[in-house]
């Protein structure tokens, strides 16, 4: 089976509407500032329904995909994540293209937790709703009928790290992604402040140019290149609940790392554990 980009264009999905084999997932949302006062995490359905790509069903990113009751939102478990998809009619054949409008973030996330299952004929847009909409690009309030598919999870271990993993070695590169105020411990989303020993921070949003799309590779192997992560070395990303960690992943791999794991319960799972080290 073909390999898909990891990233496609608004002019390459414009074209590819009526194809039977693409899966339009809506993953739109928000996330507030962690020195804001709960709740943080919000989808989009109302916009949703309001307004969306033609053929796109919406995910709720808050809920749809990760475990019911976990505090720092872990991905769903295999029976769970397989039904949904099941549902949403993917199968093995099918390529999802997820989009949002919060720069990819949540997009990154669906592309993440399909991969971690095994299905890697996923893509996000490029520009995702702002650049769809700034291009006057069709629109429809019209939510589609979907055909039940075939989805089998296959875990793919090597996409997932836990804090047992960062514990375990001393050789990881350890990358930060929250904001550079969470990172120096001045406002936090879990229970105590700071950051994991040894990481370094490279915000999410440093890695978006002006439009709000990913820099172009030597620009990202620039930035990583500052703060000392360089290819090929093994990366663990994490940020508050592994969704901007999943955007930098795909940052990296953009950039050339191929040894790059998101560390899923990221900030919120270890820093309310009062065993880990925080610095």
């Amino acid at each position: 089976m073909a390999a898909v980009d990891r990233f496609v264009t608004t002019e390459w999905l414009n074209n590819h509407l009526q194809d039977e084999n693409v899966r339009i997932i809506d993953i739109r949302g928000r996330v507030m500032p962690a020195s804001e006062p709960p709740p943080h995490y919000f989808s989009h359905y109302q916009d949703y329904e309001t307004s969306h790509i033609p053929g796109a069903i919406f995910v709720d990113w808050t809920t749809d995909i990760v475990e019911p009751g976990s505090p720092s939102y872990d991905i769903a478990n295999p029976e769970r994540y397989g039904k949904l998809m099941s549902k949403l009619g993917v199968s093995a054949e099918t390529h999802v293209v997820a989009y949002d409008d919060a720069n990819g973030m949540f997009a990154a996330r669906l592309w993440w937790t399909l991969q971690y299952y095994g299905h890697e004929r996923v893509s996000v847009l490029a520009g995702g709703w702002q650049k769809w909409i700034a291009e006057d690009r069709s629109i429809t309030s019209v939510i589609p009928s979907i055909e039940p598919a075939i989805f089998e999870p296959h875990i793919q271990s090597q996409f997932h790290a836990a804090a047992s993993d960062i514990l375990a070695s001393s050789n990881l590169l350890l990358i930060d992604t929250r904001s550079p105020a969470e990172f120096a411990g001045e406002s936090s989303r879990a229970s105590r402040a700071g950051r994991i020993p040894g990481a370094a921070n490279i915000p999410r949003k440093s890695l978006l140019d002006v439009n709000g799309e990913l820099l172009a590779a030597d620009q990202l192997r620039t930035k990583f290149a500052a703060i000392g992560a360089n290819a090929p070395k093994e990366a663990v990303v994490y940020c508050n609940s592994g969704v901007s960690a999943s955007f930098v992943m795909m940052a990296m791999l953009e950039a050339g790392f191929e040894a790059v794991r998101v560390y899923d319960g990221s900030w919120k799972d270890w820093a309310n554990n009062p065993d880990n080290l925080v610095e």
